[in-house]
């Protein structure tokens, strides 16, 4: 459906597949009066959005409905978007080739902070006015959600409307009520009033921040009678929720080109950096039976041979073995491969490697996160060292021959010792490789240890820390890299600018919007790419705009702070998260869900694990 502009710039361009559409299973819908239209717009490149797993449910969803036309939206990678520039061309839904102007609802993902410059370009490369108190009663209504959601607020100036929590249902209440306003001829303010009163809609225009003299919030007052804390959405019973028979199928090589089955959302672990795993509490299993009919209808109208069995950790699938059981005759028969990505070092058994060996012979992957078990400890990792050797003794038994593992550095309370266990802990699991003895003989063991930046979330035990500054981080890397003494080991580790900005941005304010404004003009955008990423742009636009950046990544805050997102609840209560990060520091570790509930509030849900534990003790 593109148009003959578009067309004569292809041939300009690196991967013009990225920007012509018409995939198989990709919907076009004939306009027509009534038809109200969705753009869900990813702010990354082709290749990353079309693996995104949301995309795919939402965009299905949507387009179930006769009365809505969803179509998909990337970021065009820089040498596309300068010719579209060049020739005035504005950013197009793939599905049709309109511009963004001629939608209803312009929706953006939040997966990643550094995206944020691509939103303000999409909005400027498809002609719609940046700032929503700019956007006329024409204008598309601009929405967003996803996890960096949980704190909208460096947005704000930017979006009407922000999603929080799960999306199925909340998007479509919303369009259904901007159909009913527009019956109704009432007006965009309005609309957005009466879009705050649905549950799960945060309008950031309806409520006001105020300021203390140390530049920390005195308080977040909503106006016009909109409600004064916003909760998130769940969907509850996951053998209910819309999940697609169908995915898009790319023309192109993408990053995660397989079929997906989500076999449940939350976690039970309660890693207290890990922000996914709070804001998706309580874990909601999908049955076996459920699982394995998705899976079957995905393979046979994508023609995909290999199925990722996805979720934050899916070795705690609660019956793995018996989902394994169900679907390992047909995908054997049909020479379909099955991945099972977010193993934990305590969910790798010899009953699950026989089952999984037969379709999956690549790497191991396993997240130890710390170097030592009294740091473990501290984050409630809840992984031993002996469990860890464990596993890959019955790994190499099996016949892999290949571990990453992965590690964070600047974590709160680490010490040099701790960094030094990062490789001393790779050289163990070489020497576990030699040590044995039922290993079959083939290629010599090849173990990489890799070490992000430790990056404080709202919404998780650490969500008062201070980041490391990037000069101990500099100094932690080059200790970690001469802690290394064999040639057998590969240690990588994280630059540690992306990960400043990305804390900058996590825990920000609406202080932030002019100087995400000023970055974006100054050129910055794919910041999440080395490529392009210029942390003295940023710097400098910080310096110029006054705003100290420390203030939002270097700063402990008290527990007494508020904070931009306190006016937003995820179900978990913040006493909770206190109470963690007070036994963090004491190097206590909390069970996980399933052995005993911990009274973290995602309770008050009335379902999934926290219902299932309570009835279990009955």
């Amino acid at each position: 459906m593109i148009n003959q502009q578009i067309e004569r710039l292809l041939p300009l361009v690196n991967k013009p597949g990225r920007y012509v559409g018409g995939e198989m299973n990709s919907v076009i819908k004939e306009k027509r009066e009534g038809l109200l239209r969705f753009a869900f717009c990813f702010p990354d490149t082709y290749e990353v959005g079309m693996s995104h797993l949301g995309m795919k449910i939402l965009y299905s969803l949507f387009n179930e409905r006769e009365d809505i036309w969803c179509e998909r939206v990337f970021a065009p990678w820089i040498d596309m978007e300068a010719r579209m520039r060049e020739k005035n061309i504005p950013l197009y839904g793939l599905e049709s080739g309109d511009p963004l102007t001629d939608f209803d609802f312009i929706g953006f993902t939040l997966q990643y902070e550094l995206s944020y410059t691509n939103v303000l370009d999409m909005l400027d490369l498809g002609h719609i006015p940046l700032h929503n108190r700019d956007r006329g009663e024409k204008d598309p209504i601009v929405v967003a959600g996803g996890p960096c959601a949980c704190n909208p607020e460096p947005l704000a100036d930017f979006i009407d409307i922000f999603f929080l929590g799960e999306g199925e249902e909340v998007d479509l209440e919303v369009m259904d009520l901007y159909r009913a306003c527009q019956k109704e001829g009432v007006s965009r303010r309005e609309f957005l009033r009466r879009a705050a009163q649905i549950e799960g809609c945060y309008v950031p225009d309806f409520y006001e921040v105020t300021y203390q003299e140390d530049g920390t919030i005195r308080a977040i007052t909503p106006k016009e009678g909109v409600p004064a804390v916003i909760h998130k959405r769940v969907m509850m019973d996951m053998d209910q929720s819309y999940y697609p028979e169908k995915f898009v199928v790319p023309f192109i090589d993408i990053v995660h080109d397989r079929a997906v089955s989500e076999v449940m959302r939350g976690c039970i672990r309660g890693c207290r950096f890990c922000q996914a795993g709070f804001l998706y509490r309580p874990l909601r299993e999908k049955s076996i039976g459920t699982i394995d009919r998705q899976c079957r209808a995905l393979c046979e109208s994508t023609g995909y041979d290999e199925i990722s069995l996805s979720s934050l950790s899916t070795s705690d699938y609660g019956k793995l073995n018996e989902l394994l059981d169900t679907m390992l005759p047909w995908t054997k028969e049909r020479k379909i491969g099955l991945s099972l990505p977010s193993l934990r070092v305590d969910g790798f058994s010899t009953e699950l490697t026989d089952k999984i060996k037969t379709v999956r012979k690549s790497g191991l992957t396993f997240a130890p996160e710390a170097g030592t078990q009294r740091l473990r400890d501290v984050i409630n990792k809840n992984v031993r060292e002996d469990e860890l050797m464990k596993t890959v003794e019955i790994a190499f038994s099996a016949g892999w021959n290949r571990v990453k593992l992965y590690f964070m550095i600047g974590l709160p309370t680490e010490t040099m010792e701790d960094v030094e266990g990062i490789p001393a802990l790779g050289m163990k699991v070489i020497d576990a490789f030699y040590a044995c003895k039922d290993r079959p003989r083939g290629p010599a063991v090849s173990v990489t240890v890799s070490a992000a930046a430790f990056v404080p979330k709202p919404f998780t035990p650490f969500q008062w820390e201070p980041q490391d500054t990037m000069e101990m981080f500099r100094e932690k890397q080059q200790h970690l890299i001469h802690a290394n003494h064999s040639r057998k080991l590969q240690v990588n580790y994280h630059a540690a600018d992306t990960s400043f900005l990305e804390a900058v941005f996590a825990r920000g304010d609406r202080r932030l919007c002019p100087v995400l404004e000023e970055a974006w003009r100054r050129g910055c955008h794919f910041d999440g790419w080395d490529d392009c990423f210029s942390l003295k742009t940023w710097l400098e636009v910080f310096s110029d705009m006054q705003v100290d950046p420390q203030f939002y990544a270097n700063r402990r805050r008290s527990f007494e702070e508020v904070l931009p997102w306190d006016h937003l609840d995820y179900g978990v209560k913040k006493s909770f998260l206190i109470e963690e990060c007070r036994r963090a520091y004491r190097g206590e570790t909390t069970a996980n869900c399933r052995e005993e509930c911990s009274a973290c509030g995602a309770g008050c849900y009335g379902g999934g694990i926290c219902v299932e534990k309570r009835a279990n003790l009955v």
